[in-house]
């Protein structure tokens, strides 16, 4: 509930308000990912959905209005940290499953990786979905200086139990250590807590990464009864449900701003939102007026809601209808940081006045694809079940 949320806020405040000084202003970057999001299931978008956080920041930003993604989550997941398409990674093949021998490949260096090496702060709050069966495929072992959140795919919002065929684990994490303190708590409200006290306790005078692919809205759909009665006037119990769970999220995303405005951050803050693919109907999301949903590759599969917002733009308050990737985003925010950037304009299209060129690309593409890597997508294994691991989706079994 929205008062708990303003709760946590006010008590970090009260925590860290006599430790932390503002020293220099470097830049921060916060990276949200939203999960199953649909093009049609934001306010300013749909009135009959309300993001008041989300729209107030997409507004004053830059909305992108082709913004492409792959049409599942560990492909657009492996994507944003490498800067790599899935099909020169093997992961190109639906997603990875907690009992399958695979992770986003160890030799492709991740983003926080990139971005500790020009002096950043990292952490990871939320969904990571990139593989765990072993140490090494892990957040804190990929980069980030801490993680809090669940490793597989998807979880019970409350339990944190994740289920998969007749293996059945909690799967809840901080750092690498097993955490139950959070049962019986919906996890957007962990999030919004763990990112409030992230940003009060942080060092001013170092920049700081915080990457959130929030575990909403994906299923199974769940939400507090607060929210729910939000969307009275929705008779579908899914649809109603689904969209107390968008709003439950976009007041994560307000807490997170405000504890930024709190501690003087927040206008040296790069603020990244995204989808991770489209929504599902068959799950309560609506990608109208697009076709198709998420597993599909149609533009209602991968083309998602995405702005940015804040420190580093030249130009705000308008919609940029060029196009962009999720590979194009760990280049673009590497180059935000200080970085040298992979080519991030691509501004104008010459294939017209340069046939050869094309001819030439053409050829490349078609050498691109038998360097293709086969999809890496084994079959579950029993070594991965959690009864051998006291109950909890572990690493430590490939």
């Amino acid at each position: 509930m929205r008062t708990f949320l303003q709760t946590v806020l006010i008590v970090c405040v009260i925590i860290v308000h006599e430790t932390t000084h503002v020293h220099a202003n470097p830049r921060h970057i916060l990276f949200i990912v939203a999960d199953d999001f649909g093009w049609n299931d934001v306010g300013f978008r749909n009135e009959n959905i309300s993001t008041p956080n989300i729209d107030k920041l997409a507004k004053e930003g830059v909305i992108l209005n082709q913004s492409y993604v792959q049409p599942v989550c560990s492909p657009s997941r492996n994507a944003f940290m490498t800067g790599v398409y899935p099909f020169k990674a093997g992961l190109q093949h639906l997603v990875i499953w907690p009992d399958q021998k695979v992770c986003a490949p160890t030799n492709l260096k991740f983003l926080p990786q990139h971005l500790k090496g020009l002096g950043y702060k990292t952490h990871m709050i939320g969904k990571w979905h990139l593989g765990f069966c072993k140490w090494e495929c892990t957040p804190t072992y990929r980069g980030f200086d801490t993680f809090n959140g669940f490793l597989g795919g998807q979880q019970d919002y409350y339990t944190k139990v994740n289920t998969r065929g007749n293996k059945v684990g909690y799967d809840f994490r901080n750092n690498t250590a097993t955490d139950k303190d959070g049962i019986g708590t919906y996890s957007t409200y962990e999030f919004a807590a763990r990112a409030a006290e992230l940003i009060g306790i942080h060092n001013k005078s170092e920049p700081f990464f915080l990457y959130m692919p929030l575990q909403s809205v994906h299923i199974p759909i769940q939400v507090p009864i607060e929210y729910e009665n939000m969307y009275k006037h929705i008779h579908n119990e899914g649809r109603r449900k689904f969209s107390g769970m968008v709003t439950a999220m976009d007041d994560v995303i307000g807490v997170v701003t405000d504890a930024l405005k709190v501690y003087g951050m927040y206008e040296d803050t790069l603020i990244i939102f995204t989808a991770d693919n489209g929504g599902w109907p068959a799950a309560n999301g609506n990608n109208w007026p697009l076709r198709g949903s998420k597993i599909t590759i149609y533009e209602g599969g991968t083309r998602v809601t995405a702005f940015v917002h804040g420190a580093g733009l030249e130009k705000t308050g308008y919609t940029y209808n060029g196009m962009i990737h999720a590979v194009d985003w760990s280049p673009t925010i590497v180059a935000a940081a200080g970085g040298v950037p992979d080519d991030p304009n691509e501004r104008n299209n010459l294939s017209d006045k340069l046939p050869d060129v094309v001819k030439k690309l053409r050829m490349r593409m078609a050498e691109y694809h038998k360097q293709m890597v086969p999809a890496n997508y084994p079959n579950g294994t029993a070594v991965s079940d959690p009864k051998n691991y006291n109950g909890f989706w572990s690493p430590g079994w490939c």
